[in-house]
């Protein structure tokens, strides 16, 4: 098991080793699961940090998902899944924000998906990572 106790990352050797994450996780014998509304890339005032920056973005989100998780009682280690919002048509700057949040939870690769949208919802805004998370 990697992380929590709770959440084992599953390996499928009949699919590509290319992604960079398990394909699936089980949470076992869990008493609570933490859905977490998309961290954004605000600060304490709720201003938009490092506007035009991926990456400087996506370290202030893993920032604030940190602290969301750990408000409700979970840590990085307890996240069975992640979705990754980049608001860019370029696959360079989805790359960016997903080496930012794969260093993050590093060895804890958690099935996590990676999307390009048109538009978030802050002015400036360019990345968003929501996460569950599962707690014995």
């Amino acid at each position: 098991m990697s992380g929590s106790e709770a959440v084992e990352l599953v390996r499928v050797p009949q699919l590509s080793d290319r992604a960079p994450y398990a394909y699936a996780a089980v949470a076992s014998d869990v008493r609570r699961l933490v859905f977490t509304a998309g961290a954004c890339p605000l600060d304490e005032h709720g201003a938009t940090v490092a506007a035009g920056d991926v990456a400087g973005q996506a370290e202030r989100v893993m920032a604030n998902l940190r602290a969301a998780l750990a408000a409700a009682g979970a840590g990085l280690g307890d996240v069975v899944k992640t979705t990754v919002y980049v608001a860019s048509h370029d696959r360079d700057d989805l790359v960016t924000a997903w080496e930012v949040v794969s260093r993050h939870f590093g060895a804890h690769d958690v099935p996590s998906t990676l999307l390009g949208v048109a538009v978030l919802g802050y002015r400036d805004q360019l990345v968003e990572v929501e996460a569950i998370a599962a707690l014995r």
